[in-house]
Parts: C-alpha cells; sequence; structure tokens
C-alpha cells in the first residue's frame, strides 16, 4: 500500500490567531511584531495584505512600516498562540493518531488507509481544512504526497486556503523547476554553494554527479540528492512526553549584534520559555546548553552541567555565565539559543551524609529558596495560562527571582 502524508502548514499563523480576537484587522495590512525600541523589534508574521505591500517575515519594524505605514501593528502573545496550535493539533488528531508536529503552525498526518473513512485524500484534505475553518476560524494550506519531503514542499506550492498533491512521477513537472533556494532541507548557506557548483534549481541538483556532490558536501549531499529525487524514507513519529531528551529555545535575530548586554536580554526571553516549557513537562534537566551562530555562518555550543533544575533564575545564571565567557566582540551574531537536557527521573531520591551538619543546612536553606522560586515561577506560569504569555515580562520574573 503506497503511503498517504499530509502536511497542514497553518497560514500566517500568529497574525490570523490575532484576527480571530481582533476582526477589526480583518482585510487590513497587520502584522505580529515586538517593540521596535527593543530587540524583538522585527516582523514575526504578516498578513498576505501586508505582504503586498512587500512586508516579510524577519524583516526590521521600522523598514516594514516604511513599505506599508498604515499597518496595524500587535504585539506578540506566544501562549495565545501556543493555545490556539494545541486546538489544531486536537482537530487533527480526529483524522489520525500519527501526528508529528513540525513546529508551532505545522505538522506532518499518515493518512495511510484512512480513504474507506475519510474520501481519498484530496477529499480529506478538504474536509480537514472546511473542519479547521469552521471550528477556529483559521486557514491552512495542505501537502499531499506518499513521504514528508514532497508533502512539505507540496505545502508550499499554493497559500493561502490550498490543497496540492506531489506524488513522485509529479516531480520533474511541479519540483524541478523550483529554485534550490526554496528547497526544504537546503538552508541559505547550502545553497550557496550548490549555486557555485552550477547547481540553480531542484532539477538540477536531482541531475547532478551524486559522488561529486558528496565530495563536497559530505553526508548532507547524499541526502538532499535523494530529495530532489523525491525519495525520503524517514516516518511520522508521534511526540511524545516521555520521550522528550531536550527543551530549546532559539531565535534568528533581524540583524547581527555584536552588543553582549542585548544578547542578554534576548537569553532572558528565551530562558523563560524554556523553563515554563519545562515545567509544563515536569522535567527537571542537570545540562544547559547555549548555541550561538555568527554573521559568517559559523555555530558554536557550550554546555555545563548544573543541580537539576526547571527554574528560569537558574537556567538564565547558567546561560550569561556561558554567554560571558564565550562571547566574542569581534564576531557578531545572528542566533541565540538555549538548552535544558540530561533530565532526571527522580531528583527527591538524592542522599546526604548524615555526618556533614553544615552542608545538609546549606542544603536545606537552598531547597528552601528553591521552593520559593519555585511556587513563584509556577504562580506566574498560571497567571500567563489565564491572562496570556504578555502578562508577566521576563524581565520582571528576574527581579522577583533576585529578591529571594
Amino acid at each position: 500500500m503506497q503511503k498517504v502524508i499530509f502536511l497542514v502548514d497553518m497560514n500566517a499563523f500568529f497574525i490570523s490567531c490575532e484576527a480571530t480576537r481582533h476582526p477589526e484587522i480583518i482585510n487590513k495590512p497587520a502584522a505580529v511584531a515586538g517593540d521596535p525600541k527593543n530587540r524583538s523589534g522585527i516582523i514575526l508574521t504578516a498578513n498576505y495584505e501586508a505582504r503586498r505591500f512587500g512586508v516579510k517575515t524577519t524583516m526590521l519594524l521600522h523598514q516594514a512600516l516604511k513599505l506599508c505605514p498604515n499597518m496595524v501593528i500587535i504585539p506578540p502573545d506566544h501562549q495565545f498562540y501556543k493555545q490556539k496550535s494545541r486546538e489544531v493539533m486536537s482537530i487533527l488528531s480526529q483524522y489520525t493518531p500519527s501526528i508529528e508536529q513540525n513546529s508551532i503552525d505545522e505538522a506532518w498526518l499518515d493518512m495511510t488507509g484512512c480513504e474507506g473513512i475519510f474520501g481519498k485524500p484530496f477529499e480529506s484534505a478538504k474536509r480537514i481544512m472546511k473542519n479547521i475553518n469552521h471550528e477556529l476560524d483559521l486557514k491552512c494550506s495542505i501537502g499531499i504526497s506518499q513521504n514528508k519531503f514532497l508533502s512539505k514542499m507540496a505545502s508550499d506550492m499554493k497559500k493561502p486556503s490550498g490543497i496540492t498533491e506531489l506524488w513522485r512521477q509529479d516531480i520533474k513537472v511541479k519540483l524541478w523547476p523550483l529554485p534550490i533556494e526554496s528547497m526544504y532541507g537546503v538552508g541559505k548557506q547550502t545553497a550557496q554553494k550548490l549555486q557555485r557548483m552550477g547547481i540553480k534549481t531542484i532539477g538540477d541538483l536531482a541531475l547532478f554527479n551524486r559522488r561529486y556532490l558528496i565530495k563536497k558536501l559530505g553526508k548532507i549531499g547524499a541526502e538532499i540528492y535523494q530529495l530532489a529525487n523525491g525519495i525520503d524514507t524517514s516516518s511520522v513519529k508521534t511526540h511524545l512526553k516521555k520521550d522528550i531528551k531536550s527543551i530549546s529555545k532559539s531565535t534568528t535575530l533581524g540583524e547581527d549584534i555584536s552588543d553582549m548586554e542585548r544578547a542578554k536580554i534576548i537569553l532572558m526571553k528565551l530562558s523563560d520559555e524554556v523553563g515554563m516549557t519545562a515545567r509544563k513537562y515536569g522535567k527537571k534537566g542537570h545540562t544547559v546548553q547555549i548555541s550561538m551562530k555568527y554573521s559568517n555562518f559559523q555555530t558554536i555550543t557550550r554546555q555545563t552541567t548544573v543541580p537539576a533544575t526547571y527554574l528560569v533564575k537558574e537556567i538564565y545564571s547558567t546561560g550569561i555565565k556561558l554567554l560571558e565567557k564565550n562571547w566574542n566582540p569581534q564576531l557578531p551574531i545572528r542566533l541565540l539559543g538555549i538548552s535544558l537536557s540530561g533530565f532526571s527521573e527522580d531528583t527527591s531520591a538524592q542522599q546526604i551524609s548524615i555526618f556533614n551538619m553544615k552542608e545538609i543546612k546549606r542544603e536545606e536553606r537552598c531547597m528552601r529558596d528553591a521552593d520559593k522560586v519555585d511556587k513563584i515561577e509556577n504562580a506566574i506560569d498560571s497567571i500567563r495560562k489565564k491572562y496570556g504569555y504578555s502578562i508577566i515580562s521576563p524581565a520582571v520574573l528576574m527581579k522577583k527571582n533576585n529578591k529571594n
């Protein structure tokens, strides 16, 4: 039986979510963006009305407003978007248990064998699209194929609200003419290397000498050669909470930065999100890692071991130490990330020597302090869940923690 894989991609997700509670922006140019005075002053998502003026994701806000002066700007509410994402995934789970969420606004569905229940693939896709729009007032595009790569490529071909089938027998006509930089799995740097080799389209890559490609690019050369020929053997993997090995957050910056104080502000926000997710899943980690991509595309990762924690204060302070130790003012950064891993199964069973009373008392004080911080952060999680993420800023959280 031939596999049937869908990629459901929510259209202009953040701003579309906002339109469900701000109907006044419907049919008007609008975007979700941060405060232009801070480093988060970039376009996160623009609706299609704004895109007609040339507004694009990651564009600096002041540049976007020059292109579209009347554009409505709404500050981001990530907790709201996560809730909407959960609602979308809940609807998708009505069609198949085999769902792999690729990001907050898209997921693969293994629809193999579902034809007898929901009809042929195109009809199933129409049902899903109608269901999401009816229940959530959100729009999506759906790609259909026999594997994840081709369904992902298909989902980008008709937006908004498009359904595209891209089977392997169709790739010469539908896939190969596309520019190499549009290929899923090919980053900007790899695309530039391929272009220097004379590879301008996905078809050029598919017909290129495989051995030479591997010689120049290594393992990734073999992988993208297979993909360009429509071959992807990866399966749709349902993500379970118990399978979580690490929790990470990163952001690609709108412009390269060389000011460490600005980097610390960004790291504060990322640490807050990591801590909130870790507490949600009850995951205490022993390893904190930061990652930095420089303007020359070189990426470094640095990590250290800490006592098991999911507290923002501890994740952030550890991340700051790693940042300060590895900061290079001569190399501006374009991406910054932080992660928590090495999760403990049970941190309550650790033993302390009864002969070391000073150590016991110190540990008790630390535990009391940690309990206070834990209660504060969990209370903040509850408030954010009810009123939205932006109701309490990471900076306020740090101030609260530093008083304890």
